[in-house]
């Protein structure tokens, strides 16, 4: 099993971080996205978008972080990360489809700004990662993961590490808290794997 990925890509970490979760060994194959890796005619037969990660699992090629973790959830043989009842499902897919949009247009887009000089509207990306951020929030008042279910789920590895990557973007994470423990009890899973930190994260701790 090979994984494609570019190591300060968020979408990649989302990966590599179940991949670790579950214990799966792999060959990470790292892509220097700055200088084009990931639109080479090669790899472009792999993923025709030029994105990263790819999962290159003995022949089958998965595209798409969150289609890969739905993948490995079910190639694990458990139903831990993504249980099969349809109500539990849906919810999962619901915040897959947050990590998808909401995440992107939000903490992932004013990260790309400040860490990669992306030329976007950083006041609208931070905004919109507020409003990201105070639902989530709300939503984990009264629960540890994000979809509800009893032990972790797919939903909060695919939403873990932009969020937690948010103040890279000078997105400040201080007013929420239920957020910022949910955090906590990720990284407290066995076999995390941390995301490195860029240079606009650590002055982001400093």
């Amino acid at each position: 099993m090979k994984l494609y990925y570019g190591p300060l890509s968020g979408h990649s970490h989302r990966a590599r971080l179940f991949l670790s979760l579950l214990g799966m060994n792999y060959e990470p194959i790292e892509l220097n996205l700055r200088a084009g890796d990931h639109k080479t005619a090669e790899f472009l037969r792999l993923n025709s978008f030029g994105e990263v990660p790819v999962l290159d699992d003995d022949g089958t090629v998965i595209a798409d972080s969150n289609a890969i973790l739905v993948y490995l959830a079910k190639k694990s043989g458990t139903t831990d990360w993504l249980p099969e009842d349809p109500a539990t499902a849906a919810n999962i897919q619901r915040w897959l489809s947050v990590a998808a949009g909401k995440v992107a247009y939000g903490p992932c887009a004013a990260r790309l700004i400040t860490v990669f000089g992306y030329k976007m509207n950083a006041e609208e990306a931070i905004e919109r990662s507020h409003a990201l951020l105070r639902v989530m929030d709300d939503e984990l008042r009264n629960k540890d993961w994000i979809a509800g279910t009893v032990e972790p789920s797919i939903a909060d590895v695919a939403l873990y590490s932009y969020i937690d990557r948010a103040p890279e973007g000078n997105v400040d994470l201080a007013a929420y808290g239920h957020v910022r423990s949910w955090l906590r009890r990720v990284e407290a899973l066995s076999g995390f794997f941390p995301f490195r930190k860029t240079k606009a994260g650590l002055e982001a701790e400093a």
